[in-house]
């Protein structure tokens, strides 16, 4: 007999302990069927002033995601989602598919993460010019360019917000998204995209795709389009934007 509760898939969901934004934002997205399953990196909420700063927030990730991905599998789960993004950027695609293979390596399991996510939402949505919203130190910020600009697509503008904590990310309004969008916004791109999976943007990108008249993608629907498409589940959800609507 399948889980009661996840019978179509249970996603083990891997975020940093400091990420209040994933795990309600997965929630709101999931179909009938399907459950999420949160492990979380454990990680201290150290300030974020310069790119030394940030650069070490991706080591103390890097140094204890194992530990969270083998909590996550004693609940047998189907795939594992990352709900964490700037670590899929680092250093560029060979990087970011290297990172992929090692944690399918790992567990056995299909991977959903927010860069290789992203990639298949802007073929998905025909989106080859964007602009960029994160809430990174400018380091962050050029990985994210790096990664974008091998895979193929060209980066246009890029907002960092400078976020000065990792739990401070979920502190930025959608008044200052909103405001980012318009910013950023311009007759030289094809659609938007914000990455920093704490951002809490899901919702808002479906509004803004309604005033901007283009494709804005959040990484969290991202990376839940992601793997419920991967695993064959092909249900329409509404209010997150055209990704999940209608692709």
């Amino acid at each position: 007999m399948p889980d009661s509760l996840g019978w179509r898939q249970k996603f083990a969901v891997l975020i940093p302990s400091t990420n209040t934004s994933v795990q309600p934002e997965f929630d709101d997205m999931r179909p009938p069927g399907v459950t999420n399953h949160i492990s979380r990196i454990r990680i201290p909420n150290i300030p974020l002033h310069n790119d030394a700063d940030f650069e070490r927030l991706i080591a103390l990730i890097a140094a204890t995601q194992d530990e969270a991905v083998d909590s996550a599998m004693s609940c047998e789960p189907d795939r594992l989602v990352l709900g964490i993004s700037a670590e899929t950027f680092w250093d560029g695609l060979n990087a970011s598919r290297k990172l992929k293979a090692q944690l399918h390596e790992h567990t056995g399991l299909p991977v959903s993460m927010g860069s290789e996510a992203c990639e298949a939402a802007f073929l998905a949505l025909r989106m080859k010019k964007i602009a960029v919203i994160t809430p990174y130190q400018p380091v962050g910020d050029r990985n994210v360019t790096r990664f974008f600009e091998e895979a193929g697509f060209e980066v246009k503008r890029i907002k960092g917000l400078c976020c000065e904590s990792p739990v401070k990310i979920a502190h930025v309004s959608e008044t200052q998204l909103r405001d980012a969008l318009l910013e950023l916004d311009g007759d030289d791109i094809d659609g938007l995209v914000q990455v920093g999976t704490n951002l809490a943007m899901a919702r808002l990108a479906g509004q803004a795709e309604i005033w901007l008249k283009k494709p804005v993608v959040a990484i969290n629907t991202a990376i839940y389009w992601h793997a419920l498409r991967g695993a064959g589940i092909t249900d329409r959800m509404s209010g997150f934007g055209s990704l999940l609507e209608q692709h």
